[in-house]
């Protein structure tokens, strides 16, 4: 039941209306499972999130899948290793593998494409300058 809630809300047309399917889950939900739906009422402004970007990127960023396979990942290597001496060494390994992960994703095999992006990094500037000039007028 609460997957067939829930699955809705990330395949919806638009932000308003992932809202409502968000409304009418949390209602259908507050009886029943009402700690579960007040997690998704506290959490709904992140789950919706990616709505608030171009259309060509919801695909991408409404999934986990890239996080699940960069923490795969880091299990992998430290089941390599085995132990570690210390907390530090942990952490410098883990570290190393997501900055080669960003990276990848910067150079390599981009996650978002620059075209997809453009609008975006415009949009950003525009509104950059647009605070440039408020501060320096004020």
């Amino acid at each position: 039941m609460l997957a067939a809630l829930i699955r809705p809300i990330f395949s919806a047309d638009c932000g308003e209306q992932a809202r409502e399917l968000v409304g009418d889950a949390i209602a259908r939900l507050e009886r029943p499972l009402p700690k579960v739906a007040a997690l998704l009422e506290r959490a709904e402004d992140d789950l919706l999130a990616f709505y608030a970007f171009p259309l060509d990127h919801w695909r991408k960023l409404r999934s986990t899948n890239p996080l699940e396979r960069l923490n795969r990942e880091i299990g992998r290597r430290t089941d390599v290793v085995g132990i570690f001496p210390d907390d530090a060494s942990l952490i410098r390994l883990a570290t190393s593998l997501v900055i080669e992960q960003n990276d990848e994703w910067l150079v390599g095999r981009r996650y978002l494409s620059l075209d997809s992006l453009a609008p975006l990094l415009e949009e950003r500037s525009e509104h950059h300058h647009q605070e440039v000039l408020e501060l320096t007028t004020a």
